[in-house]
């Protein structure tokens, strides 16, 4: 077939010809085209999906009065409706193409956003209507279930690797991007065009004002952009598969020992991620009264002598590595397999767990001790996400290398459905289990995804080596 006759066939909304294993048909520019105009708005899907992450942790400091377990359920929250939603975004695809779905997707994340700028400026939300956002604002995690299948049908198997983990790990930037400028653009009262001010009251600093509503209405602008590029520059690829066809994936046992491998890494990524700041902030934060020294204006709180870093300032650090891992050892995956990669994931997720657990559990017996608990949580953290992201890359390129063009995309989606209530799991596991006991719950699942790689994916002779 002509270039020009494949051209012609593309120029509308649903192309024609299109088999990305045939160079003839395959365009290469559409196909990138797509990954970067559709990588954009998943990156600010993920950064709806963590914006409750990066304000959750301040709301009693914004006058709210709530427990920290009504905190930390509020966090696992994005997590449990991103699951549900994954469930649903995972099978429309093939329905609605990559242009409506990209486009309308955008356009929802607004809801959420727009729910959570309005409430911080007062202190005046019941507590379900502050659920409620938090729900909604899973619709940016669910849109990763129908994105990354849909661009999966744009690369040859070869390139998939790489495309899936550099749209995979830049999306997870969003994490990042809104947990890093949080602190920033809320001091910023020239961003403030909707709204007032409001006073941070942090236990043992001053209060300092802020325009907490900038964290939130910054990021509408740019999806409305989104929504605008995708649906002027992006095309569908046409897969026949109704819903209930798409559902013959569940039939394969492939599917269900990859979603075990991926709540191992995209759910260990995604639950610490959205439990980070909070965690660190009831650990080794103002919200520990353990390590409060004084009371009233005099109040400080430890750590080596000064008051403790603000949680908000740090945070960002660990989906920054986790996210980095996944682009960086994309491309690796493609040269010798996923499997080897999944290996080496599993066993720093042991090791790194196992190293941060004694850190779970503040010594506060002199300030120095307090110090060195929170450098050793810290990277402690930060390699937990690094081997996270290591392993987001491996698992995405097995899943193309196991199954055939359309049930990969469903397995994609499936499986990062499933892995995207890590938030909820992460956040309830910590409330009822405690730290020390879900760390080493982590442990054993480890151990056991190791297992199951070597056998069924990595050893010589293995039934599917990916």
């Amino acid at each position: 077939m002509s270039t020009s006759t494949v051209q012609r066939e593309q120029k509308g909304e649903w192309l024609t010809a299109w088999d990305p294993e045939d160079e003839k048909t395959w365009n290469k520019g559409l196909a990138w085209k797509t990954l970067w105009v559709t990588t954009f708005c998943l990156t600010l899907a993920f950064a709806a999906w963590y914006l409750p992450s990066a304000v959750i942790p301040k709301l009693n400091a914004l006058g709210y009065d709530f427990t920290k377990g009504q905190l930390y359920w509020m966090a696992a929250m994005p997590g449990l409706a991103a699951g549900l939603f994954r469930l649903v975004w995972m099978v429309l695809p093939p329905v609605l193409g990559t242009r409506k779905l990209v486009s309308l997707t955008s356009l929802l994340l607004i809801a959420s956003t727009l729910g959570w700028g309005v409430r911080v400026q007062s202190p005046t939300a019941p507590y379900w209507e502050l659920m409620v956002l938090a729900f909604l604002a899973g619709i940016g995690g669910g849109a990763f279930s129908g994105f990354m299948p849909s661009t999966s049908y744009f690369f040859p198997k070869r390139m998939q690797g790489t495309a899936l983990g550099l749209q995979a790990g830049l999306g997870n930037f969003g994490v990042s991007l809104v947990q890093l400028l949080t602190p920033y653009i809320v001091a910023i009262s020239a961003l403030a065009v909707f709204g007032g001010s409001q006073q941070l009251a942090v236990p043992g600093k001053p209060e300092k004002t802020v325009w907490f509503q900038n964290a939130a209405f910054v990021w509408i602008p740019l999806m409305v952009v989104g929504a605008a590029l995708a649906w002027t520059l992006l095309k569908s690829v046409p897969v026949k598969a109704d819903i209930r066809q798409q559902f013959d994936i569940f039939r394969s046992q492939d599917t269900w020992w990859m979603t075990v491998l991926y709540i191992m890494t995209f759910g260990t990524f995604s639950g610490l991620a959205a439990q980070f700041g909070l965690l660190m902030t009831n650990l080794y934060g103002s919200g520990n009264t353990d390590i409060v020294k004084g009371t009233g204006a005099s109040a400080t709180v430890l750590i080596a002598g000064y008051a403790v870093p603000d949680a908000v300032k740090y945070v960002f650090l660990g989906p920054l590595v986790g996210a980095g891992a996944r682009v960086l050892f994309a491309p690796l995956t493609d040269r010798t397999g996923g499997a080897p990669w999944t290996l080496v994931s599993g066993v720093g997720l042991v090791g790194s767990i196992a190293y941060t657990i004694p850190a779970l559990t503040p010594d506060t017996s002199s300030a120095a001790a307090l110090q060195g608990g929170f450098s050793h949580f810290l990277w402690g953290m930060l390699a937990i996400f690094l081997f996270s992201g290591i392993g987001n890359a491996s698992t995405f390129k097995q899943m193309p290398m196991i199954f055939e063009r359309r049930q990969a995309g469903g397995v994609i989606g499936w499986t990062a459905a499933i892995a995207a209530f890590g938030p909820f799991f992460f956040g309830v596991g910590v409330t009822t289990l405690g730290p020390v006991a879900f760390y080493s719950v982590g442990i054993a699942w480890a151990v056991l995804c190791l297992g199951i790689t070597w056998w069924r994916y990595a050893r010589p002779g293995a039934p599917k080596r990916s």
